[in-house]
């Protein structure tokens, strides 16, 4: 970390833009008119996106884009956390450490705590929906990420719920598509907690009251990607950015519904979820796709999507709207981190000291792909390696495939790791498919067409790939080794 960026404190999202603003080739920021309706997405596509986003691509900075068409008074960020080496700048650890960085905030959580309303940035300014012309279109420049998509949506929004009948919380980023002046449609992948909050609501004949947290301190997004089982029912993931930042988070009571919001956050939509209410997600559109979602294609409109009736919008002077393009790194940083948190936690706990490292891969959008880098010491140690896979399908249910690799090769490295897939792997004996179980309903290769064990959707073919060299032959298959030298002195003058 550069001592530029080590005299920041990175509270919210204004003080890590600060951090970012010290550091060369971080951030990007222009003045240039944009568009938000495809044109936003489409730029930042070139300068930074990366992940699964139609190549040419790459990693590159965030961008702050300061002339927003249509709107005189925001701005819009785009690829905060686009970039490992950024998360790592932004949580104060190394790129190959964010695992146990994370898994170690998780252990030890501190609790979010409320403050009055007078030291909530994020209610300086408010628009009841009351108001006369109050149009939700008109106060936030949501983007389209293309031309395809079913509307504008807001793709980093932290969304805030309550159990209605045991007050438990939940915080989920989830896919919101503004649908009129007043409304959001919300999909919910199935089993999450904030939806399991909204069908009790809905079976009472009650709305879901819910806040949505726009523009936040890294930290916080981050925090509130893990899943269960690592955050069960009940666990407040704001507790994770807390022990992230080692001070609490704060919360703000909402001025319209029974609900919180982030304190320090740029905007907070105040709504409620309305019980037995259904909206297509492309009525507008017509054009059967949502938007581009984390393994590459475009997600397909939902066809009857909960709705959330907006109460009002509350927001610092001068708002940073916060957005991610779906296919991107960024996606990458925020699922993926917490999913090598995740497993680091659940094998480190049934095998001590065998797993070295994590890397949930780009290509699997943070989720589907993660690289096991775990290290045989004696005999009795072949075979653990498919147990730690097993064991990682079990800390994070949506993963596809895991590939197995030894200590002496780096897990961050697809090079390093094609050339043990090369050199260290059989596919007649080390792939070890698992048909039939549940993964995640976005990945469009699950279909009985692809493969006869795919009963609905949801459902896959998991596989783990052991290219590790088997204990018993590991002699064989020693790296070259080099002469350790200092190499720094040839390379000055």
């Amino acid at each position: 970390m550069s001592d530029a960026s080590q005299k920041v404190a990175v509270t919210d999202l204004r003080s890590a833009l600060r951090l970012l603003e010290g550091v060369e080739g971080q951030l990007l920021t222009t003045d240039v008119t944009v568009d938000p309706m495809a044109e936003l997405s489409g730029v930042y596509r070139y300068v930074g996106a990366g992940g699964t986003v139609m190549r040419p691509t790459k990693a590159g900075p965030a961008m702050v884009f300061t002339n927003i068409k249509g709107y005189d008074d925001a701005r819009v960020v785009i690829g905060m956390l686009a970039s490992r080496k950024r998360v790592a700048m932004l949580l104060g650890a190394a790129p190959e450490k964010l695992g146990s960085h994370m898994c170690r905030a998780l252990e030890h959580p501190v609790a979010p705590v409320m403050v009055a309303r007078e030291k909530a940035a994020c209610q300086e300014v408010v628009h009841y929906a009351t108001d006369p012309g109050f149009d939700l279109r008109k106060l936030i420049p949501a983007p389209t990420n293309t031309p395809e998509d079913a509307g504008p949506y807001i793709t980093m929004g932290l969304c805030y719920g309550a159990d209605p009948e045991t007050g438990e919380e939940d915080v989920t980023i989830h896919r919101l598509c503004v649908q009129g002046a007043d409304e959001i449609s919300m999909y919910f992948v199935p089993g999450r907690h904030l939806d399991a909050f909204r069908m009790k609501a809905e079976k009472a004949g009650k709305p879901q009251p819910i806040s949505i947290s726009i523009g936040l301190d890294p930290a916080v997004h981050i925090a509130a990607c893990f899943e269960a089982p690592s955050t069960p029912l009940g666990f407040n993931e704001l507790g994770i950015a807390g022990a992230l930042r080692e001070t609490p988070v704060e919360l703000a009571k909402c001025l319209t519904v029974d609900a919180k919001a982030i304190a320090n956050a740029e905007i907070v939509i105040e709504g409620e979820l309305l019980p037995d209410v259904r909206v297509a997600e492309d009525q507008f559109s017509k054009t059967g796709k949502a938007m581009p979602e984390f393994p590459g294609y475009n997600g397909p409109a939902k066809p009857a999507l909960p709705v959330i009736k907006v109460k009002a919008v509350t927001h610092r002077p001068h708002p940073i709207m916060q957005t991610c393009i779906g296919p991107s790194e960024e996606h990458v940083s925020m699922a993926g981190i917490p999913t090598e948190a995740s497993i680091i936690g659940m094998v480190g706990r049934a095998l001590p000291g065998f797993l070295q490292n994590v890397y949930a891969h780009p290509s699997g959008g943070g989720k589907y792909l993660a690289v096991l880098q775990v290290k045989k010491s004696a005999p009795p140690d072949e075979g653990r390696q498919r147990q730690a896979a097993l064991l990682a399908f079990s800390a994070f249910s949506e993963l596809k495939h895991v590939i197995l690799v030894d200590e002496d090769v780096d897990p961050f490295d697809t090079n390093d790791v094609l050339w043990a897939m090369t050199t260290r792997f059989q596919a007649d004996v080390d792939v070890v498919p698992i048909p039939g179980v549940r993964c995640h309903p976005l990945d469009p290769s699950q279909t009985p067409e692809m493969s006869p064990s795919i009963r609905g959707n949801g459902i896959a073919c998991k596989a783990i790939f052991d290219c590790t060299v088997p204990f018993a032959l590991k002699d064989r298959f020693q790296r070259a080794p080099f002469k350790e030298v200092d190499y720094t002195r040839f390379l000055k003058g």
